[in-house]
């Protein structure tokens, strides 16, 4: 039995299907505040399975309701998890200073369960929030018409394909107010210049064997999923595309295609579009040093994005 694929620290997949993760450090959940934030597992689909872990910041105002962020972690579609430690230092943190509930959703991993499913999963996380409004006592706390999306890296890829479904759908119909991604992860079979570049060879090898694993079987990275270019939207569904704010990296690889992505969305007429950029990090720095200045710089301009849509409502609860 022979490996073929692998990121090394990160994942092999055996010859004969078989995948192996190495998990990094991670961390428990707590309903006891920790940080200015409290923390809890939740379970949006049993039967997939699609897990969640939500964060609620704790508030000097008796009932006051939070926006929501819902948040898709990054990996290549096929590593990564809302228990790691990174994420959940960076995501905790996150909802203290935006002032939002967050969930972070654990969507099913390629190539066990290749794309659209990443896409599907995240999509009913939406739907669970509404289905469960009720149901689930921190969603109590939540204000539903304002919601938010973000991701680093595939979960960037992920944001904007559940993006346009929330559009396509009446429940969603004018709750999604803006779209976060970070260092979002897209390719085509057309290469790029840094791509082409010298010295690029290895990312270029990395990347290509993660949309490998994670492509739907007979596709290329001309695929929809892939090439943002190639989904097929009415110009009156681009007229409803939310805000969006894209964050790159100075030293990322993929910084090419994130800013790529916000000159075509300009193209397509969506209204707000903003590219932000951390000229001396690298792909996901937050992840890897969650407690870092240029993570606390990041997490302020999430949070001013934000806050940009509630300046209204904030008013009306203080």
């Amino acid at each position: 039995m022979s490996i073929i694929a692998e990121a090394p620290g990160y994942i092999q997949v055996f010859s004969d299907g078989t995948v192996k993760r190495f998990e990094p450090e991670i961390s428990t959940a707590s309903i006891e505040p920790c940080n200015g934030y409290k923390s809890k597992d939740v379970v949006i689909d049993p039967l997939k399975p699609i897990f969640g872990r939500m964060y609620l910041p704790e508030s000097s105002v008796l009932h006051q309701q939070f926006p929501v962020l819902v948040y898709f972690h990054g990996g290549g579609f096929c590593i990564g998890s809302t228990t790691w430690l990174g994420y959940h230092i960076f995501l905790g943190d996150l909802s203290v200073a935006s002032k939002c509930i967050v969930l972070s959703v654990d969507y099913r991993l390629a190539p066990e369960n290749r794309l659209p499913t990443a896409y599907e999963d995240c999509y009913s996380a939406l739907e669970w929030l509404i289905n469960n409004l009720e149901i689930e006592p921190w969603l109590k706390r939540a204000y539903l018409s304002q919601v938010f999306l973000s991701g680093d890296s595939a979960g960037g890829n992920i944001v904007h394909q559940v993006a346009i479904r929330a559009i396509r759908s009446e429940v969603f119909c004018g709750r999604l107010k803006g779209l976060l991604p970070i260092h979002p992860y897209f390719g085509s079979e057309k290469r790029t210049e840094l791509e082409m570049a010298n010295g690029s060879a290895g990312d270029v090898e990395m990347n290509d064997m993660f949309w490998r694993l994670s492509l739907p079987r007979g596709s290329n990275r001309d695929y929809f999923g892939c090439n943002f270019e190639n989904a097929e939207l009415s110009m009156a569904e681009w007229s409803q595309f939310p805000a969006v704010i894209v964050f790159v990296a100075g030293l990322d690889f993929l910084k090419e295609r994130g800013v790529t992505y916000a000159e075509f969305l300009k193209k397509k007429g969506v209204k707000t579009v903003k590219v932000v950029e951390a000229e001396e990090q690298v792909h996901v720095h937050h992840v890897f040093h969650p407690e870092s200045e240029a993570t606390r710089l990041l997490q302020s301009q999430m949070s001013d994005f934000i806050n940009s849509f509630l300046g209204n409502k904030q008013s009306n609860d203080s």
